[in-house]
Formats: structure tokens, sequence, C-alpha cells
């Protein structure tokens, strides 16, 4: 979670009413974490979206793990049915308007090309996704290691072959916790560059946060009040405290209030304690570490006035395999789990239950897979110190994250939902 992501228009003939400035100066004036204020976001004029996917084509030899992930041997791991078969008589197709966001994180490389469809959707054309491990061993020696960096590579090309073969408006390719801890981050995507011609932004911690909040927006209902939706990454957890009140802003990051970034994801805990062969009191260790992280950090608690309130939203490959194992899916199947509810109680039963498992057991699991055995236990810990900071009745599963935010923000900037939606009224005129 790295920079605001800004998106927006300027004037006021959009419906930029005094009071909703008056709002945003109110906002704007909130103060992040360590009393540093948040970067301010431009309001947009569309509502946040609510993601609407279809995958045409996939890599099937790519692997679990987060939000939109291609499983291997799913052929339709990133998606959800589209609209473009059920499409109301007299409703015309959208332009080819094609727009691409990539993440290389400290644990997978992933890029989504999406078609913006009706207001505040987009449909997803084409998918990769595909566990690198970027950060393996930076932890120890603050260096991306050689093996990881060719690892990270290969992914690219492959990526930089699906963005060539298609003609993008606009694109947006950043580089997380890896790459903003290594001594030679930047020395890498020099290489990445002249290797793949692919130019990769590093973002900062804050935007990070405010892409997590932008790609999950719509699985946030209009009775909540407040939210605290956490993104556990490869090298790093973001963690943003959002209040909503009575008044919602069309940009749902606009009422993050607190956020804060632990400098410690699945790969740096699994690697500093070992995700193997994980005791009951191994785990409680790294619990007790993440809930001094969490310790740190300063903010307010949550007012919570009645059911229905507050709630927890996770988007990491954490809180996707705990749905995948509680639904007993026989394949990872993101349109069952996107979006689903879990309780409290069932979350720590989930928990409970890949404590009991050894490493092949969570190896064999169809929603886990050997790639991701050793680090989901690590997972489970950084999940279970968020719980007991903010402990919620309920938690909603996200399968979406930073490219979706990336997808969203980049539409609303340019307005592409808003000039759609005036040639339709055109045509039908």
């Amino acid at each position: 979670m790295e920079q605001a992501a800004a998106a927006g228009h300027s004037g006021r003939a959009d419906g930029d009413s005094a009071p909703s400035r008056r709002n945003r100066r109110k906002h704007r004036g909130k103060r992040g974490l360590q009393g540093r204020p948040l970067a301010p976001a431009k309001p947009s004029l569309q509502r946040e979206s609510q993601v609407e996917q279809t995958t045409r084509s996939v890599e099937p030899r790519e692997t679990p793990n987060g939000a939109g992930a291609i499983r291997r041997g799913r052929p339709d791991g990133d998606a959800r049915p589209g609209r473009d078969g059920d499409r109301q008589a007299g409703e015309h197709a959208w332009p080819e308007e094609l727009y691409a966001a990539l993440d290389l994180g400290t644990n997978n490389c992933r890029l989504l090309i999406a078609q913006p469809t009706r207001p505040g959707q987009f449909r997803v054309v084409d998918a990769f996704s595909r566990i690198v491990r970027l950060g393996e061993g930076l932890a120890a020696s603050g260096r991306l290691s050689d093996d990881a960096m060719d690892r990270a590579i290969e992914a690219l090309r492959i990526c930089a072959s699906k963005l060539r073969n298609r003609e993008i408006r606009r694109m947006r390719l950043i580089a997380t916790e890896a790459c903003r801890q290594a001594i030679n981050g930047e020395e890498f995507l020099r290489r990445v560059v002249a290797e793949t011609g692919l130019a990769l932004e590093i973002i900062d911690r804050e935007t990070e946060a405010r892409l997590a909040v932008s790609g999950c927006s719509s699985l946030v209902g209009r009775e909540t009040r407040s939210v605290v939706l956490f993104d556990i990454g490869g090298g790093s957890s973001e963690i943003a405290v959002i209040r909503i009140g009575d008044n919602r802003f069309s940009r749902l990051a606009n009422h993050i209030t607190h956020w804060t970034s632990l400098p410690v994801g699945v790969v740096t805990l699994s690697e500093r304690h070992g995700g193997r062969d994980v005791t009951p009191e191994l785990f409680e260790g790294m619990v007790r570490e993440v809930e001094g992280m969490l310790g740190r950090f300063d903010c307010p608690e949550i007012e919570i006035a009645q059911t229905g309130d507050f709630h927890l939203i996770g988007t990491s490959g954490t809180v996707t395999t705990l749905a995948g194992v509680h639904l007993d899916l026989p394949r990872y199947d993101r349109r069952k789990v996107d979006g689903i509810w879990l309780s409290d109680g069932e979350v720590s039963a989930m928990q409970a239950k890949l404590l009991s498992w050894d490493f092949e057991s969570r190896a064999a699991n169809p929603c886990i897979g050997p790639d991701r055995a050793d680090l989901v236990l690590a997972g489970c810990a950084i999940l279970e110190a968020i719980r007991r900071r903010w402990p919620s009745p309920r938690m909603r599963v996200a399968d979406r994250g930073l490219r979706e935010g990336l997808l969203t923000d980049m539409m609303a900037d340019d307005g592409v939902w808003r000039r759609n939606r005036n040639r339709r009224g055109q045509r039908a005129r």
C-alpha cells in the first residue's frame, strides 16, 4: 500500500457542492500514523467500482496467492462471469479501451488487463500471476538475490509480452516492499527496463494502503460505519482504519483516518521463525511479535454503536486460503471466495485446522499447494494479531487488491465511465 492513488475531476460543474468541499477539507485535516497527514486524494465523480471481471486468456501454469491469483490448472481462476452474454436489448458494447495494472510484490508478480464496461465496473480480458519470491532472503542480506531477480525477470517478460500484444490506453506498473527495502532495488528495476522494457515505479506504503482500499471498496456496505482493512503481503502488511460516518465520499479511501505498514509479511515472518514445522508455541511466538508491532500503532479505539457498524476486510492469500479451506473446495474458485463472510468462530476454527496439519497435509490441500504451504501459517499469525487488536464478529474476504485499485483509479481519472455513459445516451437518442 504505498503513495496515494489520486483520481478525480475539478470544478463544480459535476455536483461539487459547498458542503462536499467542506467535508473534503475536514477530511484532509485528519492525521495519519505518527501525526503525519494522509496524502490527499482528489475526489472522483465516479462511485467506487464494483469489479466486473471475465478472464479470456490466462497462464495455466500459475500458482495461487492473493487477490485475483491464477491457480494452477484453473482455467478461470482470476475472474467472475462477465455480462457480455446477457446484455440487455439495445445496450451496446463499450469501446475497446484497455487498461493494465501490474503489481510486483515480495512474493508475487501479478498483471491484469481490463476494459471498462458499465459505470464503475470493468471486465478483465487477460490476467497473469506467478509466485516469484522476490524477497527471499532479503531480511537476512538486505539485498535481492540473483535467483530471486531471475525468477521475477522471467515472470515480467511474460507480462511484457502480454502488454505488447494489446493496444493499452493506460497502464501503471508498481513494485512494493521488496524493492523498497533492498539495497539493490533500484538497480534491479533498471535491469527490468533493460531486459523487459517495463518501467516499474516503487510506491510508498501509504499509496499501497489507499490502493488496497480502492480495490476492495465495493465490499463495504452502505450500512457500515467503520472498517479495518488489511493486506497481508510477502514483506509487509498494510492496515487502514476507515471511518465512514453519515456522509460517504465517492472514494472510500478518502475515509482513511489512520494507517500503518508493518515491516513483516508471510515471507519475512516464516523465514524468521520457520514456516515448515510450526508448533502451537512457535505460532504464538509469531503472533506476539506482530502484536508488539501493532502496539506501537497510535490509533484510537473504534466505537461500535450497534451490530453491523464494524467489520474486518482481509485481502491477501492468507484470507482467501482460509476461505477456500473453510468451503472445502476441491479446487480454488474465486467466484465462491471473493466477498464471502467468515464469522470470528469460523476463522478461529480454520486457523486451528491449519495449525494441526503438517507441511505435507498443507501442501496437498488444493487451496494451499506446495508453493504456499510454508507461508500460510505465518499469514495466519499476522491475521490473529490483527483480530486481537480489533475484535470483530465477522470478517469479509476479498480476492482483489492493488491491481483492482490501480485499474479503478486510472479509469476514474480518465472519466471513461462518464464518456461511455454519454455516448450510450447519444446513441439512444
